[in-house]
């Protein structure tokens, strides 16, 4: 096969594997196709790659083969982490991808410039890629730590942080811009790359836990974009196009993200939300609360005609979901109506809990997005709370001097009944107080969530309870 037959039937495959890419987009949108839409990408990615190596310009494989080998030895026990590990893995991920554009767009400029071919047009390439590159490496490796608690998951904040952070950025800018205009000025090339870290960890250090989800989305947007600069750095047709599906579609999941909280772009970046609130009532911690025994929940549960189960970062912690099918098992074998329902900011990444529940087996028709479960809540007997705190906080509906004030939530206020398994009585991720939990119709369930759905699920399968709940029917 001649070269320009060759080149054609890369092309071909090229594009079979960018509609591999949009298809596996679309997949993922829904939990009944997720599988397939990961397979399909997988597909995609290894066709790219496989016809990439057939490139005449390749000469040197034993470097990349060496590259994909130390890529599988790091790989493989990242991709064999707990269920609870994966938004760090996921931060991490991103951190990796802006590692290889961010090294990659170095090199090109080097290359380039030994070889006097840095126009300023491929130098505006080469920066922007660099710029965003660099900062989202750092910016997802703060991510990660944050999630994994090796660094304060609070927001780091100081008096004129926002200033100071957006100076520095501004500083990498006006060096991209001086070797745009005088590509000769090339010791400015490695101070614009550290100004470029430094920056992407300032981004995230205020950012508090409640945000991460958008954070983490933010960041695959970012570097879906330098991989689609590194795309037109490289002349790579299939690598502008799979960097810019990336890239749009984790912005426009961020956005999505802001919409669930209630928030902006600049709120979540500058914000610093997640600070512990002072409440302005000085004793809300003396009121009281009821709490119940896992045998006093299991009797309501079985009493019940409809149950909304609302998981949340809590459930992931105690690895509670294969418990909680366990008690959906039971609680559905006894004629009750239980359901789920999913919060789109519950966890801390995009879609934890789906794939959590994903993980358990728990069927796809019972999960409910957040506006249909709050429609079918006032007549809903039971709503279960299982470590979530923030997405079910009535404050933000009634109480405008609260953080959240605005931010939709899941209403388990109007539920017949509440309960709440938590640990204890400290405020979620957000670190703000839970008015939920002072209410008459709740019922706090305190201890850890697996343990607890353990004997909820042990009450159940009694003989005892069983009859009790078919007499108070």
């Amino acid at each position: 096969m001649n070269a320009a037959a060759a080149q054609t039937l890369a092309n071909f495959v090229y594009v079979f594997a960018v509609i591999g890419f949009i298809l596996s987009l679309k997949w993922l949108n829904s939990p009944a196709t997720a599988r397939r839409g990961v397979l399909i990408g997988e597909i995609s990615a290894g066709l790219a790659v496989i016809t990439t190596f057939e490139d005449p310009r390749l000469h040197q494989f034993h470097w990349i083969l060496l590259a994909l080998g130390i890529g599988l030895i790091i790989g493989i026990p990242l991709g064999l982490v707990k269920m609870t590990a994966v938004p760090q893995r996921t931060a991490m991920s991103h951190a990796f991808g802006a590692l290889a554009a961010a090294v990659i767009g170095i090199s090109e400029f080097y290359v380039d410039l030994g070889q006097h071919q840095l126009t300023a047009f491929k130098m505006t390439e080469i920066a922007l890629e660099v710029i965003i590159g660099s900062l989202s490496l750092t910016g997802s490796l703060i991510a990660a730590g944050k999630l994994q608690e090796w660094l304060p998951q609070r927001p780091i904040v100081y008096k004129g942080q926002n200033y100071f952070s957006l100076s520095v950025l501004g500083t990498a800018v006006v060096l991209a811009l001086l070797l745009i205009v005088h590509p000769a000025f090339s010791f400015l090339f490695p101070v614009m790359v550290v100004i470029s870290l430094l920056f992407g960890v300032m981004l995230v250090m205020p950012i508090g836990g409640a945000d991460m989800p958008t954070v983490i989305s933010l960041l695959n947007s970012y570097v879906g974009l330098s991989a689609a600069l590194l795309g037109f750095v490289l002349n790579s047709k299939v690598l502008v196009v799979a960097g810019a599906l990336d890239g749009s579609s984790g912005f426009i999941l961020s956005v999505i993200m802001c919409k669930a909280m209630n928030r902006s772009f600049t709120n979540v970046l500058f914000g610093a939300f997640g600070q512990l609130q002072v409440s302005a009532k000085g004793a809300q911690e003396q009121r009281t609360v009821r709490s119940a025994s896992p045998e006093d929940a299991a009797s309501i549960l079985a009493s019940a005609s409809s149950v909304l189960i609302v998981p949340g970062y809590g459930m992931a912690v105690a690895q509670a979901q294969h418990k909680v099918r366990e008690l959906f098992d039971i609680l559905s074998r006894e004629g009750v109506n239980v359901r789920f329902a999913i919060h789109p900011v519950a966890g801390r990444m995009p879609g934890h809990m789906n794939v959590l529940l994903a993980e358990a087996d728990v069927p796809y028709d019972k999960l409910m997005e957040m506006d249909d479960a709050n429609s079918d809540m006032p007549q809903t007997d039971v709503a279960l709370v299982i470590g979530a705190n923030d997405v079910t906080n009535p404050a933000a509906k009634t109480d405008q001097s609260s953080p959240i004030y605005g931010m939709p939530v899941i209403e388990v206020d109007q539920a017949r009944t509440v309960m709440v398994i938590k640990r204890s009585m400290n405020p979620g991720f957000a670190g703000i107080d839970n008015p939920l939990y002072y209410l008459d119709q709740t019922l706090m369930l305190f201890g850890d969530a697996k343990a607890f759905v353990s004997d909820i699920v042990r009450a159940l399968t009694a003989e005892g309870v069983g009859k009790a709940a078919s007499a108070a029917r």
